[in-house]
């Protein structure tokens, strides 16, 4: 391996990174999260929770597709802790899972300078 001029600097860095990862178990859920996040029709859902909870007829509404797949979509979503449900009598409403889901989008779009 090559020598590098400040060896001991990125050495310490290097410590220091591998000393503050989070464990295995943590990196594959953010990076699950982010596989969830990230796919095209599961962002629209997202930016449509944004506006408050809904069921999943009004999500179809704001974000096109059909029930089933919008459906779909849902659980995955569910199954990664991004989104969350509850029973409202006999629909079932969607949200965001917290304030950090918000934030990650909003981050995402300041990054990419998108308007939200």
């Amino acid at each position: 391996m090559a020598s590098c001029d400040h060896e001991t600097e990125h050495h310490l860095a290097a410590k220091a990174a591998r000393e503050n990862m989070p464990d295995e178990e943590a990196i594959l859920r953010v990076s699950a999260a982010f596989k969830a996040i990230s796919e095209p029709s599961r962002l629209k859902i997202l930016f449509a929770l944004r506006q408050g909870e809904m069921c999943v007829f009004h999500i179809v509404e704001a974000v096109g597709g059909t029930q089933s797949a919008v459906s779909h979509q849902l659980r995955i979503l569910r199954d990664n802790r991004v989104i969350k449900a509850r029973r409202d009598g006999q629909n079932i409403v969607y949200s965001l899972a917290d304030e950090h889901v918000v934030a990650v989008l909003e981050l995402a779009c300041t990054h990419l300078n998108c308007k939200i």
